[in-house]
């Protein structure tokens, strides 16, 4: 395994478990110094550095950031990971819960941001990656609120980048498609059916599986990575084929493939 990130210190908001803790952990064993920001980071290990940080909170924000940057001897590399789910058409949430959602998946990103940022500048190497969503270019069927504060991130994501370009900063989002994480496996066991929404979430995606938070950890640990240092404002997906591809249904018949 390479070890690019030897010297470089590295905040994970969203990184006691799932894809953040998935990333956090890669960054370390390429060499970083991590710290994961979370609402409970019980579940971080003993050699990474977890610090209770509520993304809605600015006070709270600015605190865990500042905290992380002194424990680890500067600032390189943020992952903006946190985030919350929401289920149903644009009639299905009230005006709290839409308020909620934007508030941790999009000012989330502001606020975390902004505190990094005059860390980031005395990088040499400073990179933020946004863990955005596959509903950002891709309709989906009850993901009103939540493909609409994930299409704010990709928009975000290219706007920091332009801002930042000139002061050396790289900004890049990657775009999971259905990952298998503890949120999902909630989500299905809360199902009448958890047997057939799972295979329907696998049948949704062309490679006819979940994606691990292991293969987008490695989507963000590339677009961290100084060894990428000529891509900003790129928007990576890794959703099994979902947004490029158009396959016929599994199973047999005409046209169609083996599942």
């Amino acid at each position: 395994m390479t070890r690019e990130f030897s010297g470089l210190s590295a905040v994970v908001t969203g990184g006691g478990s799932g894809i953040g803790l998935a990333a956090a952990r890669l960054l370390a064993d390429r060499g970083a110094s991590v710290a994961c920001l979370d609402l409970d980071p019980a579940g971080v290990p003993a050699d990474l550095l977890g610090l209770r940080c509520d993304v809605t909170d600015a006070v709270s924000v600015t605190e865990a950031v500042a905290t992380a940057a002194d424990r680890l001897g500067g600032l390189d590399i943020l992952v903006n990971n946190a985030g919350t789910g929401a289920q149903g058409t644009i009639e299905a949430n009230p005006d709290d819960e839409w308020h909620r959602v934007l508030d941790v998946n999009v000012l989330g990103v502001v606020r975390v941001s902004r505190a990094a940022l005059p860390h980031l500048r005395a990088s040499s190497a400073a990179a933020i990656v946004n863990t955005c969503s596959i509903v950002a270019t891709t309709g989906l069927p009850n993901r009103a609120l939540y493909s609409a504060t994930k299409g704010a991130v990709q928009a975000l994501t290219l706007a920091m980048a332009a801002d930042h370009v000139d002061e050396g900063i790289r900004v890049n989002c990657v775009n999971p498609g259905t990952v298998d994480t503890p949120w999902v496996r909630r989500l299905l066991d809360s199902a009448d059916d958890p047997a057939g929404e799972l295979a329907a979430l696998r049948a949704r995606q062309p490679i006819r599986r979940l994606v691990s938070a292991a293969e987008v950890a490695a989507a963000i640990a590339y677009l961290a990575s100084p060894l990428a240092a000529a891509t900003t404002g790129t928007v990576l997906a890794v959703d099994g084929g979902m947004h490029g591809l158009r396959l016929p249904p599994a199973g047999p018949g005409p046209g169609r493939r083996d599942g």
